[in-house]
């Protein structure tokens, strides 16, 4: 399996939102899970420091999307795209009583911290989530690594990622809400 592309400068990483599901040939993908409950099926990729969330209610799709620049996406079915540049809040509703919600924080940490937070989420992960470490691309003792918490609810679908890229000592952190009413 070939290693992801993960010197690139953070703020030219792309988030997408998209109104359908996408292709897994589109990706590389390092680790997958699958969630179902009675309103709504997940399927959770890391391809890389990034991630793809497709949530499946009914006959109504969303996709997540953090991805690298030049990674061919689709522009059918995109509701939003933009950089990581600072935080950022979208919110937006859909018809059928679907509505989608993040936030996202580009935090830059001392190695000491970084390093600390790779341990505690590493720990934490071992009873839930997906992480996905990259030893082989280590930079001064720090490794890359993308974890995906989730909580599945009845009606929603919480999504907590934290991807961290060793040679600018930063992780960005999202939080997303998925709500099926």
């Amino acid at each position: 399996m070939e290693l992801p592309q993960i010197n690139v400068a953070v703020e030219e990483l792309m988030f997408s939102l998209f109104q359908r599901p996408l292709h897994p040939e589109l990706f590389q993908i390092y680790a997958s899970r699958q969630l179902s409950t009675d309103n709504y099926e997940t399927v959770i990729w890391v391809t890389g420091c990034t991630h793809v969330v497709s949530v499946f209610a009914g006959d109504v799709c969303l996709s997540e999307v953090v991805s690298t620049p030049g990674q061919l996406l689709p522009s059918r079915g995109l509701i939003e795209r933009f950089q990581f540049r600072g935080p950022r809040t979208h919110k937006c509703t859909l018809s059928r009583g679907v509505s989608y919600m993040t936030d996202f924080q580009v935090e830059k940490m001392s190695p000491s911290l970084y390093r600390q937070s790779h341990i505690d989420l590493e720990r934490f992960a071992r009873n839930r989530g997906v992480f996905v470490k990259f030893p082989e691309l280590e930079i001064g003792k720090l490794q890359p690594f993308c974890y995906v918490d989730f909580e599945a609810r009845k009606t929603e679908l919480h999504i907590h990622t934290f991807a961290a890229y060793p040679d600018q000592v930063t992780m960005i952190k999202t939080q997303s809400l998925f709500d099926f009413q």
